[in-house]
């Protein structure tokens, strides 16, 4: 009975090990995952025309750090979201973000340009002329404003005869916030907040179980799974800026070249929306 027993618990966690996707690490680089908001930005109506914006930042407003172990002085989110919300404004095809983040990089090497052309040197990638750089209609604002853990968690497991199984979940939001602005009258045009929620989970199967005299069977095999905090934030600011659009079409602020626009799928879907109570 020890022999089969043994046996058995060797197979059955064999199988379970053998099904773990267990990811390789000499995988390639690849682009950045989105999710399924991304579907919804990319298939958005054309604009009559494009809109200048500038994004001068877009920070972490929560002033959450990881929990301990991990560092007291880790973030929680990423630090990189400007760049985030101006991968997003492209993406939409209704905006034409200008750097603004950079801009004192792009200042200087306007200098050495126009420094060479006082010289009566002629810049061969640039020619004779320099234009001047665009400004914007509007100036987006705003930011990470809420990180939130363990919102939701919970737990189930049974063990009988040193032998169980038990899972584990916990879920996170983390919210954004943007506003444009109108840069003749520094009046906001509109403000929207959006959420995103971060999923993790964990199973795992254990037995512990003497199976003769000072013979004891310990096995553990364990999975988890937690979903990347920058692909939440990516989210919830492809959510954030369609609902930008589709709140401007609304108040007439900007226009679909397309005939009937406000039927479309997405658009529709987005301004049906409502904020929950709770």
């Amino acid at each position: 009975m020890k022999a089969i027993f043994v046996l058995s618990m060797a197979l059955i966690l064999g199988g379970c090990a053998y099904s773990l996707d267990i990811p390789e690490t000499s995988a390639e680089p690849k682009l950045m995952p989105r999710g399924a908001t991304y579907s919804d930005l990319t298939s958005l109506p054309r604009p009559t025309g494009k809109i200048m914006v500038s994004v001068y930042d877009f920070r972490d407003q929560t002033g959450q750090y990881k929990p301990q172990p991990n560092s007291n002085f880790s973030t929680a989110v990423p630090q990189g979201g400007t760049s985030l919300l101006t991968t997003s404004l492209l993406d939409s095809n209704w905006f034409v973000p200008l750097e603004r983040e950079g801009l004192q990089n792009l200042l200087t090497e306007r200098k050495i340009i126009r420094a060479a052309q006082k010289k009566d040197s002629v810049v061969n990638n640039h020619g004779a002329d320099l234009s001047s750089l665009n400004s914007a209609n509007i100036v987006i604002e705003g930011g990470i404003v809420a990180y939130d853990s363990n919102i939701r968690t919970g737990g189930a497991g049974a063990k009988y005869l040193g032998i169980g199984a038990s899972g584990q979940y916990r879920t996170d939001q983390v919210t954004v916030n943007l506003r444009a602005v109108d840069v003749r009258t520094g009046r906001v045009l509109i403000s929207v907040t959006t959420s995103k929620t971060i999923s993790s989970h964990e199973i795992g199967l254990g037995a512990f179980r003497f199976i003769d005299y000072k013979e004891l069977l310990e096995v553990e095999l364990g999975y988890s799974n937690n979903e990347p905090v920058n692909i939440a934030i990516m989210s919830a600011i492809d959510s954030a800026v369609i609902h930008l659009i589709v709140e401007g079409m609304e108040r007439g602020m900007w226009s679909s070249r397309e005939k009937d626009a406000m039927a479309h799928p997405v658009i529709a879907k987005y301004s049906q929306a409502t904020t929950e109570i709770l």
